[in-house]
């Protein structure tokens, strides 16, 4: 599942503008719910689900917009493969660049927490990253790194990808993230390539976006993703490849838009 989850997200390479929007096309009370299908017996099969839920948080001296993106497997395919995964990343309201980011996995056996705290001033992040032995009891490994201007987690690197100016983009225009991933920078190239109308659940049949995703990460061949060309830019669909085979993501609801 955090192929998937890799697959919604995604330093300018050509004509996107790197200025974010005065207004974000998310807000405090967004919930979105998608079917994950996989191609099984050469036909597409939906497994999971997947929800993104977006609300603001305040701290000490900050108010931060927390996403959370869960992914379960329906309960009929969890004797085969049980998924249970959470990620999480709390990012500034203005800036959108992330403060945490956790990430908790449970795969069939296996289990893996990870923690980024970021230091935007200085570049850095401190990691935490927790394994469940065979034995049950746990490994924990911290490492501080070093990150470039502009990377981001999994989750945060999408949020920003909704918030570029996608309607000021002509076709073959790019964007390239840099994804932190297992505390390891990999470049996502995004790439407009036209418009599509997509059925997009209660919202109906919608005009979007259609982006490919370009990437010489090792978790995905090739992808797909389909956002409303409107203020809201809701991911609708996204198709993807990875080494194994391929899959689909749907939205089967949106409540809470922004606009």
């Amino acid at each position: 599942m955090k192929k998937i989850v890799c697959l919604l997200v995604v330093t300018c390479l050509c004509q996107f503008t790197v200025m974010a929007q005065q207004k974000t096309p998310f807000k405090d009370g967004e919930k979105l719910t998608f079917t994950a299908s996989y191609k099984m017996s050469g036909f597409m099969t939906q497994l999971a689900q997947l929800t993104m839920e977006t609300d603001k948080v305040k701290t000490t001296n900050n108010t931060l917009y927390h996403f959370k993106c869960r992914a379960s497997t329906y309960k009929k395919f969890d004797a085969f493969f049980k998924i249970r995964d959470v990620y999480e990343s709390y990012v500034s309201t203005t800036s959108l660049l992330p403060y945490l980011y956790r990430r908790d996995i449970q795969e069939g056996g296996y289990k893996k927490k990870m923690k980024y705290v970021y230091n935007q001033r200085n570049k850095t992040v401190k990691s935490t990253q927790t394994k469940r032995r065979g034995d049950g009891t746990d490994w924990v490994q911290q490492k501080d790194f070093s990150i470039s201007n502009g990377a981001m987690d999994v989750v945060s690197t999408f949020y920003n990808l909704r918030n570029l100016p996608i309607e000021n983009a002509r076709i073959g225009d790019t964007k390239t993230f840099k994804i932190l991933f297992d505390r390891q920078e990999t470049p996502v190239t995004i790439k407009f390539v036209g418009k599509e109308t997509i059925n997009a659940a209660n919202l109906g049949s919608k005009e979007c976006y259609k982006l490919e995703v370009i990437t010489s990460g090792d978790f995905l061949k090739s992808g797909t993703l389909w956002l409303t060309a409107d203020a809201n830019k809701i991911p609708v669909q996204a198709k993807f490849t990875i080494p194994i085979g391929s899959g689909m993501l749907q939205l089967t609801n949106a409540t809470g838009i922004a606009n």
